[in-house]
Order: structure tokens, then C-alpha cells, then sequence
């Protein structure tokens, strides 16, 4: 009975240890990458210009101030056909690190944007003007799949 126990016992132990050591080695063909602010933007028509004016300048300018500072890795406006007119038709993309490094570069990031943009006030008459342009649709965050897996 007493040496029954001891391989009941050996066996579990064994068990446990291979369970284990399988779990620690578990090497997934993916993993996590960049953090991705989406902005779902709806030019209204016959004002794409405007609006791309502004992206190409003051929007543009902010992104490069924030990539130079390290805040951001880099950004991306992309144009897409709309087939209703409630859809939107440009998104502008800004890549992070991780979600930690986008938050933690959020003062940095303001500080830069009233250096580059202007005060407050001023901000808040862009986005009254700009609304003539176009329409914020939405925003999402995503994060980046990597189809490889973690380097160790």
C-alpha cells in the first residue's frame, strides 16, 4: 500500500514537472507589435483639398515634432472610396511603441502640439474651422499582430 502511494506520488510529480516545463515553452507563431491611433475621418465633398492642406501642414508638422521627440515610430494617412455618403474616407494613422509609451509621452506629446499648433484656444478654432472641411467619424486603437514569433 505504502509503495503504491510513493508511484502514485512519483507519477504525479512527474507529471506535473513535464506539464510544467511544457507550459514554459509554449512558442507562439505571433505576437504583440505596435499600438495604432486610428482617426476615421469624412472629407465633405468638394473640400478634400482643403482638408489634405491642413493634413499636409499643420497635422503633418505635429507628427514629425512627436516622431523626432521618440513619442511616436510613425504615421500614415490612408485615402479609401467611400460607397455611402455617411462612410468615411480618409483614416490618419499614428503608430506607438506600446499603449505604455503613448501614455506615458501624453504631457510630452500636448507640450509639443502648443509649440507646434498654438495655445489651446488656438487648437480649438482649427477644429472649428476644420469642421467646415470634414468629419471625425470615430477613432479606434489597434494593436499589431506580428506573424513571427517573440525573439527570446
Amino acid at each position: 500500500m505504502r509503495m503504491q502511494r510513493t508511484v502514485v506520488g512519483l507519477l504525479v510529480a512527474v507529471l506535473l514537472a513535464v506539464g510544467i516545463s511544457a507550459f514554459a515553452e509554449v512558442n507562439r507563431p505571433f505576437h504583440n507589435g505596435s499600438v495604432w491611433n486610428l482617426a476615421f475621418i469624412r472629407m465633405k465633398p468638394g473640400m478634400e483639398t482643403a482638408y489634405l492642406n491642413y493634413v499636409a501642414g499643420q497635422w503633418k508638422a505635429n507628427q514629425e515634432a512627436e516622431k523626432k521627440e521618440g513619442l511616436i515610430l510613425s504615421y500614415k494617412v490612408l485615402s479609401v472610396e467611400g460607397h455611402t455618403p455617411g462612410e468615411w474616407n480618409l483614416m490618419l494613422m499614428t503608430e506607438y511603441k506600446d499603449l505604455a509609451s503613448m501614455e506615458a509621452g501624453e504631457e510630452k506629446a500636448d507640450m509639443l502640439t502648443q509649440k507646434t499648433v498654438g495655445t489651446d484656444e488656438k487648437q480649438m478654432q482649427g477644429y472649428k474651422e476644420r469642421s467646415e472641411n470634414r468629419e471625425v467619424m470615430g477613432e479606434r486603437l489597434a494593436r499589431e499582430i506580428v506573424l513571427e514569433p517573440r525573439r527570446r
